[in-house]
């Protein structure tokens, strides 16, 4: 699992999927933070993936580069501490440049429920998941 999350350190670009009813709905985000198997992300509380994010908080994400990916699924937790909010805001290029406060985002967090870790390199390829 350990290679799984340093990938996602070394890819913070992740296609993003919630639902909007029974239609799937995906956009690019940034991993702002991982702690131990909880991501962290913000977002605007004026955004369509807010309210998505409020009526069906599941989630998941995908990182890849060339050969090998990364899926995650879990459930969208919106209890992310003062200090953490803060951290993030200050740690990332683009927030401040879009957001004059800290306190104008929703972040939130995705503690991992499943994780796939694919590595098409060798033969067979190598797949391996965990559930937590």
């Amino acid at each position: 699992m350990k290679k799984a999350l340093d990938f996602l350190r070394q890819h913070v670009e992740v296609a993003f999927a919630t639902c909007e009813a029974d239609r799937p709905k995906i956009r690019v985000f940034q991993i702002m933070k991982i702690d131990g198997t909880d991501l962290f992300f913000a977002t605007s509380p004026r955004k369509e993936v807010y309210r998505q994010l409020q009526a069906n908080p599941n989630v998941e994400i995908l990182a890849s580069d060339g050969p090998i990916s990364v899926r995650c699924v879990g459930r969208a937790v919106f209890d992310v501490d003062d200090a953490t909010q803060r951290w993030i805001y200050e740690h990332n290029d683009v927030l401040p440049r879009l957001y004059p406060a800290y306190d104008q985002m929703a972040y939130f967090r995705l503690p991992i429920r499943q994780l796939d870790y694919y590595d098409l390199r060798p033969t067979p390829p190598l797949l391996q998941h965990f559930e937590m």
